[in-house]
């Protein structure tokens, strides 16, 4: 599956688990219940997965954790907070940064809108396929409209 299928499948499972529960809980009780979409779905993924800091070649463990590491190459990042800041975006492209991956979704459960919640990152060219989306060098960003 080509990273731009595997991050439509993920935001299907965002969009159901915020039909099913709306806006205004806590990020934890999002992110339990994406979980267990992805479970249903077969979306294989890991929780709560440590992501080190490589210094002079030795990888240091400093307390850095992506919400979810779909598939070993995409990082999810959950919010439920009144608006994103960039404090939000520098988090997930230092994510992608260290953990190697070229794709990041961050997704805030707390807009009415789930679709005005998201958005999508690709931290250098994308591995061995064409984006459907046009999209610049290191470190890019977009919102999916």
């Amino acid at each position: 599956m080509r990273d731009i299928e595997l991050t439509h499948e993920i935001l299907g499972a965002a969009i159901e688990v915020h039909r099913a529960l709306g806006p205004g809980l806590l990020e934890s009780a999002y992110e339990e219940c994406l979980a267990r979409e992805f479970t249903i779905r077969n979306i294989p993924f890991e929780r709560q997965r440590p992501i080190p800091v490589v210094y002079k070649d030795i990888k240091l463990e400093c307390g850095y954790r992506v919400d979810f590491l779909v598939a070993g190459r995409v990082v999810v990042e959950l919010k439920s907070i009144e608006a994103l800041a960039p404090v939000h975006d520098a988090v997930v492209l230092t994510y992608l940064r260290l953990s190697g991956c070229t794709v990041g979704l961050l997704i805030n459960f707390y807009v009415p809108l789930l679709k005005d919640g998201i958005k999508r990152f690709v931290f250098g060219p994308p591995a061995n396929e064409t984006e459907q989306i046009q999209h610049g060098g290191h470190g890019e960003t977009e919102s999916t409209e």
